[in-house]
């Protein structure tokens, strides 16, 4: 049986994004709660009857949520450009090696806007 598992994780991070026009909203520094979702996916083993257990990718990702949470995003490197596809590759590329059934990363900047980025 295969399966797609998605755990979600929260944090608040302010940024700005240096890319937009000058007279852009976006451009002047603002905070957003963010939230992503961690997608896995991969084939239950039948002895097991599950893929992976969620503590397990609550573990790779709260070191990055710790990172992240309460930070001028900009200033963490690789986030120079915070945009939301920018964040949700950061977020993949520091997964992935430990999750290796990672599918995607979903980042919702607000309540009506998403990235997904699947690597």
């Amino acid at each position: 049986m295969r399966v797609r598992l998605t755990k979600t994780f929260c944090f608040e991070a302010a940024h700005d994004l240096p890319t937009f026009p000058a007279e852009h909203k976006c451009r002047r520094l603002h905070g957003h709660s963010f939230r992503f979702d961690v997608v896995v996916e991969g084939e239950v083993a039948p002895e097991m009857g599950y893929l992976i257990d969620y503590g397990d990718i609550k573990k790779a990702a709260d070191p990055l949520v710790r990172r992240l949470d309460h930070y001028y995003l900009n200033e963490i490197e690789g986030l120079a450009n915070p945009t939301s596809e920018n964040i949700a590759r950061w977020i993949w590329d520091r997964l992935k090696p430990d999750l290796p059934m990672l599918a995607s990363i979903i980042v919702y900047e607000t309540c009506t806007s998403a990235c997904e980025y699947r690597g």
